[in-house]
Parts: C-alpha cells; sequence; structure tokens
C-alpha cells in the first residue's frame, strides 16, 4: 500500500477559503481519479503558524502502479489548479510512503 502525502503551508488570509476548497473542490476532484481508496486530511500541530497554518492531505492507493498513474494521468493538472486558484499564498511538497505495517 502506497501513501501520496501533500503538505501545504497556507497563507493566514486564505486559511478558511483554502481549507473549504481542499474539502469540497481539490480532494474530491483528486479521489474521481479513481486510483485512490481513501484519503485523510491533517493539521500539522507544533508548527511556527504565525503566517498560517500547515495541513497534509494522505492519500492512500492499492498498488505504486496506481500511484504512478496518477502522477502521469493527473498530478500536473491539479498542481496547476492549485496554483492558479492560490498563487503564492501556499506552498507545498509531496512525498510517498510504503506502508509497512
Amino acid at each position: 500500500m502506497i501513501v501520496y502525502n501533500i503538505t501545504t503551508k497556507v497563507h493566514a488570509s486564505i486559511d478558511a477559503a483554502w481549507l473549504h476548497w481542499q474539502q469540497h473542490i481539490q480532494i474530491p476532484s483528486i479521489m474521481d481519479s479513481g486510483f485512490f481508496s481513501s484519503h485523510k486530511l491533517f493539521r500539522l500541530l507544533e508548527q511556527d503558524d504565525s503566517d498560517g497554518n500547515t495541513y497534509a492531505v494522505q492519500y492512500t492507493a492499492a498498488t505504486e502502479e496506481h500511484y504512478q498513474l496518477y502522477l502521469m494521468e493527473h498530478a500536473q493538472s491539479m498542481r496547476e489548479k492549485a496554483f492558479e486558484k492560490w498563487g503564492d499564498k501556499t506552498i507545498s511538497f509531496h512525498s510517498v510512503l510504503e506502508v509497512i505495517q
């Protein structure tokens, strides 16, 4: 099982709007790709949140192939949509984890 993690620092001025967009547009769009079986949304604690909160969304894929297909077919357009919507008010990094237990 593979977990695709997207961690995003969100500027305080757009926090509520970004979170709503994430929950009602971005996450459902990524899930609609059909490559992930579940997701979880987190807010990081014990972070310097003076300029905004940091969130992580973790998408679970059954196989590495599902994750790779998502990357090839959807990832770039989803990243572009996010940048078009929020510009430099967010900064994200992606990581991939393999579930061991």
